[in-house]
C-alpha cells in the first residue's frame, strides 16, 4: 500500500493539469502574441527615448496636461497607489500574497511562479535604468519626495503590471468560467491603467517610461505563460501518440 506524499513533497511538486491539444495551442500562441506585442511596445518607447523621436514627443505635453489638472483628492489617491506599489509596499504585498497562497493551495507552483515573475521584473528595471539613463521630470513637478534616480522604465508600473497580469493568468487559466476570466483581466487592465496615470499625475515619470514598463510586463507575462504551460499542462492525445 503506497503512502500519500508528505506535505512538503506535495507542495514542492509542480501541479499537473489536463487540457486539450487546442487549448494548449491557444495558450502557447497567446504567449507568442503577447511577447511580440510587448516587444514592439517596449522597442518603440526605447527608440523614442534614445533618439528623441516618435512617442517621446508626447512626453512633455502629457506631463503638462496632468500638471494642469491636479487636485487635492486625486493627489491623496495617487499617493496611496505610489505607496502600495512602491519599493517598500510592493515587496510586502507580494510576500504576503505568495506565502498565503502557497500555504492555502495544494501546490506552491503558482505563487512561486508569480514571485519569480516579480523578481525578474525588478531585476530588469534595475538593469535598464542605468543603461538608458533617462532623466525624470523636473523635481519641481514631483508632488511627493524628490527622486533623482533614472526613470526608464517605471518600476512602479512594471511591478503592478507583473503582479496583476501574471496573477490574472495564473487564476484564470485554472477556471472554465468565461466571466471570471474577463473580470480578472479587466481588473488587471484597470489597475495597470491606474498605476500609469498615478505616476504621470505625481510627476515622477514620462509617458514613455510607463508604456515601456507595460511592454516589458507583457513579455514577462508571456514567459510565465510559456513556462507554466510547459511544466503543468498534459495533453492526453499527445501522450497516447507517444506510447
Amino acid at each position: 500500500m503506497t503512502q500519500a506524499p508528505g506535505w512538503w513533497r506535495r507542495k514542492s511538486t509542480p501541479e499537473r493539469r489536463t487540457v486539450g491539444r487546442t487549448e494548449r495551442a491557444v495558450l502557447l500562441r497567446g504567449a507568442v502574441v503577447l511577447a511580440v506585442v510587448g516587444s514592439a511596445v517596449f522597442s518603440a518607447m526605447l527608440v523614442g527615448v534614445l533618439g528623441h523621436s516618435g512617442v517621446q514627443h508626447l512626453d512633455r505635453p502629457v506631463e503638462q496636461w496632468f500638471d494642469a489638472h491636479r487636485d487635492r483628492d486625486l493627489t491623496g489617491v495617487s499617493a496611496f497607489f505610489a505607496t502600495v506599489f512602491g519599493p517598500v509596499g510592493m515587496p510586502i504585498v507580494v510576500l504576503v500574497v505568495t506565502v498565503v497562497w502557497a500555504l492555502v493551495a495544494r501546490h506552491a507552483w503558482r505563487p512561486l511562479l508569480l514571485a519569480c515573475g516579480m523578481v525578474l521584473g525588478v531585476a530588469t528595471a534595475q538593469l535598464l535604468a542605468p543603461i538608458v539613463r533617462h532623466p525624470r521630470p523636473p523635481v519641481g513637478l514631483m508632488l511627493l519626495a524628490p527622486d533623482h534616480t533614472f526613470s526608464f522604465p517605471s518600476g512602479h508600473v512594471l511591478g503592478a503590471s507583473d503582479f496583476f497580469l501574471i496573477g490574472a493568468f495564473l487564476v484564470a487559466s485554472r477556471t472554465h468560467r468565461r466571466w471570471v476570466k474577463v473580470l480578472l483581466f479587466a481588473l488587471a487592465a484597470l489597475m495597470i491603467t491606474a498605476q500609469v496615470v498615478t505616476r504621470l499625475y505625481l510627476g515622477y515619470h514620462w509617458l514613455t517610461d510607463t508604456l515601456a514598463s507595460v511592454g516589458l510586463s507583457m513579455m514577462i507575462t508571456a514567459l510565465a505563460i510559456a513556462v507554466d504551460t510547459h511544466v503543468t499542462v498534459r495533453v492526453p492525445e499527445l501522450a497516447d501518440a507517444t506510447r
